[in-house]
This record gives C-alpha cells, sequence and structure tokens, in this order.
C-alpha cells in the first residue's frame, strides 16, 4: 500500500475521551437549561488507546478534511471478511458473537460481543466468524476525505 506524502500526528485518546465527556455534559446542560428532564449522561468507557491490536502508533493525516465513515459488518458463521489493510484508524466494537482475526506473523486473537478494539492498519489481517451465529461488528473509520477505508491484499 504506498504511503501518503501527508504529514501525519498522533490523535490523542484522552482528547477524544475529552471531548465526549464535554459534548455529553453540553447536551444535557441545554436540555437542564429547556426545562426538560433529562436523565444523568453516564458515559461507559470502551476503548482508550494510542497504538492499534498489533502495536501500530496511530497517525491522522493533517491538511486534509476529516471524513469518519461507520457500518455495521455482519458475517454468518464461517464467513471470512478477506485479507485487507486499512488506510485510515479503525474502531471496532463486537455487538454480537465472535470474530477470529488473523495477523500473519503477529497471531491470531478472538473477539466476543462487548469487546472494543482499534484494529491493524499497515498489517494485512482476515476475520472470520468462528462463533455459531451471526456475528455483528461496529466499524468506525476515522480517515479522511479520498483514503481508503480497506483494501483486498492478497496473501
Amino acid at each position: 500500500m504506498p504511503v501518503s506524502p501527508l504529514s501525519r500526528k498522533s490523535v490523542s485518546p484522552i482528547a477524544v475521551v475529552g471531548l465526549c465527556v464535554i459534548a455529553g455534559l453540553a447536551g444535557f446542560a441545554v436540555a437542564r437549561r429547556a426545562g426538560a428532564e433529562a436523565p444523568l449522561p453516564r458515559l461507559v468507557p470502551l476503548l482508550s488507546a494510542g497504538t492499534t491490536v498489533t502495536g501500530e502508533t496511530v497517525n491522522y493525516p493533517e491538511g486534509v478534511p476529516a471524513k469518519v465513515t461507520a457500518a455495521i459488518l455482519t458475517l454468518m458463521p464461517g464467513d471470512e471478511t478477506g485479507w485487507h489493510t486499512h488506510g485510515v484508524p479503525a474502531f471496532g466494537y463486537v455487538l454480537d458473537g465472535e470474530l477470529t482475526v488473523d495477523y500473519g506473523d503477529k497471531g491470531r486473537r478472538t473477539y466476543k460481543a462487548g469487546d472494543a478494539l482499534l484494529e491493524a492498519m499497515t498489517v494485512a489481517h482476515n476475520g472470520r466468524n468462528s462463533g455459531s451465529e451471526p456475528m455483528r461488528i461496529l466499524a468506525v473509520f476515522m480517515g479522511v476525505e479520498g483514503a481508503e477505508v480497506s483494501t483486498k491484499v492478497e496473501k
């Protein structure tokens, strides 16, 4: 996969969580000022990391408009994603089932419902539903305009 000539900098996971907390509290304050009865905000941390599951430092491109893409991927038992890489940081949260990801010489990892991960970017990997029920994962790609979120690779 070609390396982008864009300069890169690390995204602080603390800053991301901090912004989420601030946004939640701001929404709560607006609802209270409007006289609405709003429940107290409850933040349940899922993940705070600056490296991927294979140890890559998360870097974010500069100089181009940001683009966040969120999707739910469903795999039936035995189905695979095919070998691929991600050109951008990718957060995953397993909603249902079990997913085993082969990272080649970096090993295999199995994720189950409720597990959160910061997926490998430049390390080719293949996910397989290793369970007996459909597997669903919420995938959030933190990219930029024009960047591919996933690229098929031959293994």
